[in-house]
């Protein structure tokens, strides 16, 4: 069929860059990166924009979140010569996916915007529920730690890891990278609400687990187990024996991808 008269054809319609602000629940997925045969974050948006435009489509996420961790405001770019309006794809979008994913925001933007090369700085929270009982509905968005934390300790150890430093002992390995350094803009812990502590952390990048172990050796300050100055040795050490256990993963939330 061909196009309406006055009308360029699909391959004369300028190729746009889009971005693409996402929320889901992490509980179902085998995390954030496309897998053959088990259904991710970026697998499920891929399937749906390939139905949408009719061809295959690839987006780049701004960071790779594990299997069971969630997201507030997750970050995509990806390319296309669709004549279809950024209002129109979000509501296509949010209408096909029939996972817990949600696309609060489409926009067109520069050319030279990527979603995880243009990101300054990412931000993290995990959420703790620290009492005797746990709670039923909220099971999968908090760890449930049953003996009192002393919040105290727990934001002492947070000044030791302000700043650029070598994380190895905090990394767990099967992640890429070149080198083990990664600066921290801010991090501390607080109380949301009754029994509810929260760990906000901000940085320029993060390896893989980090934060999740971060958490597991602050939890041991916490209750105690070691001292707080003991972070300071375990981030010295450079090794992963050192630190202690990892979070689970459902306690986990990226909140935020800050651009310049």
């Amino acid at each position: 069929m061909t196009a309406p008269i006055g009308l360029p054809t699909k391959s004369h319609w300028p190729m746009k860059n889009y971005k693409l602000t996402i929320e889901y629940d992490g509980t179902g997925f085998y995390g954030w990166q496309r897998q053959q045969d088990r259904l991710t974050v970026q697998g499920e948006l891929e399937r749906v924009l390939s139905v949408i435009f009719n061809q295959e489509t690839r987006i780049h996420g701004a960071g790779r979140t594990d299997a069971g961790v969630h997201a507030i405001a997750q970050v995509a770019s990806f390319t296309s010569d669709t004549r279809i309006s950024c209002a129109d794809l979000k509501k296509s979008l949010n209408s096909m996916i029939k996972h817990p994913i949600v696309i609060h925001d489409c926009a067109v933007v520069p050319d030279d915007f990527h979603a995880q090369y243009s990101a300054a700085s990412k931000e993290y929270h995990y959420r703790i529920l620290n009492r005797e009982t746990p709670c039923a509905i909220q099971r999968n968005f908090q760890w449930h730690v049953r003996h009192p934390l002393d919040v105290d300790a727990m934001n002492s150890c947070c000044d030791w890891i302000i700043g650029a430093h070598d994380f190895k002992s905090f990394e767990n390995t099967g992640s890429p990278r070149t080198h083990t350094t990664r600066e921290i803009l801010s991090g501390h812990w607080q109380v949301d609400a009754t029994d509810l502590l929260v760990f906000k952390i901000a940085g320029t990048g993060f390896l893989k687990y980090m934060v999740r172990n971060l958490v597991g050796t602050m939890v041991l300050a916490g209750q105690h187990k070691i001292s707080v100055n003991s972070v300071k040795k375990i981030l010295d050490g450079r090794d992963r024996k050192l630190a202690g256990p990892t979070a689970p993963a459902h306690g986990l939330f990226l909140m935020q991808i800050n651009y310049p």
